[in-house]
């Protein structure tokens, strides 16, 4: 809360580019990681990173405080995300050829390919997930956020989602998850 205080004052004196530095320094970097979970791609959480600051700095002259800050900040975060994920550019990019994925694997030792193996698995599952299952995911799991903030961030309309029924879908989802892990020999 020291954070949306410092803000609130930046903000009430007018001075947004000060309040939006100190934003920036203070959630940056949880936003980073954020943004590398659910995209899963250095490029695409870039480009969503560059994105979420240009809106941060639009945005935050009209921020009323109505949520916390951070949940304000991920909430803008995940719309830049799904901005990214829906670019034309990004549908479109060529992936590694199956071919030439097997060529690299048998250039690595017995160990870099049972590490590679599991990666690639982990990878389709979260593939199996939707962008918002992923989000949903990331935010409580590596970030932490209390369930009344995911419920914030993951609003269509700005209007919170039912934390209730938000819980029960990741309960769904965890199952789900320990399910398709133990099918890939991920879980004993």
């Amino acid at each position: 809360m020291e954070l949306d205080a410092r803000v609130a004052a930046l903000l009430s004196t007018g001075d947004a580019a000060t309040a939006a530095t100190e934003v920036l320094r203070a959630l940056g970097p949880g936003v980073r990681r954020y943004l590398a979970s659910v995209l899963r791609d250095d490029d695409d959480a870039a480009d969503a990173y560059a994105r979420f600051e240009e809106s941060l700095w639009r945005a935050l002259p009209a921020f009323r405080g109505e949520a916390a800050l951070r949940t304000w900040a991920l909430r803008i975060a995940w719309s830049a995300a799904r901005h990214v994920r829906a670019e034309a550019w990004h549908r479109h990019r060529t992936r590694l050829r199956t071919h030439d994925a097997s060529v690299l694997q048998q250039t690595q030792g017995a160990s870099a390919a049972r590490h590679e193996d599991r990666r690639r698995k982990l990878e389709l599952l979260r593939r199996a997930l939707s962008d918002e299952e992923q989000s949903m995911l990331a935010l409580r799991v590596d970030q932490e956020l209390p369930w009344p903030e995911i419920a914030r961030v993951l609003s269509p309309d700005g209007r919170p989602l039912d934390v209730a029924v938000l819980q029960k879908r990741f309960e769904r989802l965890r199952a789900r998850l320990a399910r398709l892990a133990r099918r890939e020999g991920l879980l004993d």
